[in-house]
């Protein structure tokens, strides 16, 4: 996608949340810039949104998430690898998680082996 089809998609999805809190409509905004295939942390949205403390409400406002086809908070999961919570339930996760090419073992995410945790 182009960068100004994602500034038009952008546009759009800002028009369909605008009556949401301004704390969803800024977590739904960030789940828009983690790419298909990657999975980030609720803890590493919250950071992303300047609300580094917030981890907990940001999984409050993706449960709340109208658009789940549109906006990919399935792609959020928690910091010890966990899938979290999907307001779809969790098989549907797992699904569309494992469609991206994410690895799941056990309800969790498998960590590539040459990510930044496996060095640890």
């Amino acid at each position: 996608m182009s960068n100004q089809n994602k500034r038009n998609k952008k546009k759009w999805i800002k028009r369909l949340i605008k009556d949401y809190p301004v704390f969803y409509q800024k977590v739904w905004l960030a789940c828009l810039d983690i790419p298909k295939g990657k999975v980030i942390t609720y803890k590493e949205l919250a950071k992303m949104i300047n609300n580094p403390k917030a981890y907990r409400a940001v999984g409050n406002a993706l449960n709340k998430n109208p658009l789940p086809e549109i906006i990919p908070c399935h792609r959020v999961i928690r910091s010890d690898g966990n899938i979290g919570g999907y307001s779809r339930g969790i098989k549907k996760k797992i699904r569309l998680l494992k469609m991206e090419g994410i690895k799941i073992k056990d309800g969790k995410v498998c960590k590539a082996k040459n990510s930044k945790d496996s060095k640890k």
